[in-house]
């Protein structure tokens, strides 16, 4: 009869300092999300688990962790799951309850998200991609859970597009165009600025499930840049997300704005204390760093601030 092995991870370590997260990460499953009257959505997910550990225990019970993981996702995958937030706040809560030495286990997900739509102009019928990003953190006081996406747009810099209105503007001048019509035809032909891709990003995080829905928030993201891009365009399409963007220029600072503008008139009764996460980061075309700008709130400050009570 052999010996049981010790178990090396239960022992105390040389070194005795507790680490915050403790775990596996790209594990990759597929999920099923539950759609009323029609077909579930399957994704590829990636998985990233961690549980804290105390100064006084050595290791982790990966096995253990990866034991739950596929428990919970196996149950996924038989049942479509309402929302990807759901699955990682249910692996969280049973992390927490298998791991008698941990006071937090955290999970989080990644996945490619297809959406059917239509081109702007053509109306023929493409695909776009956005990535959906969720988590959870499952301590004895509870589950906080976030859902959000990251999207690609198109934004055009207004400070250039504003260079480029004053050149034409004397152009027009010098050959003696009347200033009404100057006027009129500016504004009508929005002017050339450098344009960027950008990438936006929306979170909402609440204690429990949040009540938002993530088509709305891929929404409001692909809403918050200049124009909407399409993996299918023929030319009449281009020409409408040319003009799109340079109608509606903006700093890479207006689309974070206009994330909160939106997700505020979305959804006005979301809790106070729900944590709002905006990141918008643009390619730039002309320069060769990159624009960036981000603001994370409670969403009751937010709402505050786009209803310009503060």
């Amino acid at each position: 009869m052999s010996q049981q092995l010790p178990d090396v991870q239960a022992s105390t370590p040389d070194v005795s300092v507790g680490l915050n997260r403790v775990g596996v990460t790209g594990v990759e499953k597929l999920v099923k999300l539950h759609r009323p009257e029609d077909r579930p959505i399957v994704l590829m997910a990636e998985f990233d688990v961690f549980v804290d550990l105390p100064s006084w225990r050595k290791g982790a019970d990966m096995s253990r962790n990866m034991e739950v993981v596929d428990e919970m996702l196996e149950e996924a995958v038989s049942e479509p799951a309402m929302a990807v937030e759901d699955v990682c706040g249910d692996v969280a809560e049973r992390l927490l309850e298998k791991h008698d030495y941990t006071t937090q286990a955290e999970v989080r997900m990644e996945a490619e998200y297809m959406i059917r739509e239509e081109t702007p102009a053509t109306g023929r019928p493409t695909q776009a991609t956005a990535d959906i990003v969720a988590s959870a953190t499952a301590t004895e006081e509870g589950t906080r859970e976030e859902v959000g996406c990251q999207v690609v747009g198109m934004t055009v810099c207004p400070c250039s597009q504003g260079m480029s209105e004053s050149r034409a503007r004397d152009v027009l001048q010098g050959l003696d165009v009347d200033r009404d019509t100057i006027d009129r035809f500016l504004e009508e032909v929005p002017q050339p600025g450098h344009s960027q891709r950008g990438h936006a990003t929306l979170t909402v995080e609440t204690a429990g499930d949040p009540s938002v829905d993530l088509n709305d928030l891929i929404e409001i993201a692909r809403d918050s840049m200049s124009a909407r891009i399409y993996n299918l365009a023929k030319r009449p399409d281009e020409d409408h997300m040319t003009f799109e963007s340079h109608s509606d220029a903006k700093f890479v600072e207006d689309c974070v704005r206009a994330m909160a503008e939106g997700l505020v008139e979305a959804y006005p009764d979301l809790p106070d204390d729900a944590v709002v996460r905006m990141e918008q980061s643009n390619d730039e075309s002309i320069h060769q760093h990159n624009a960036h700008a981000e603001r994370v709130a409670e969403f009751a400050q937010l709402k505050r601030e786009v209803n310009g009570e503060d």
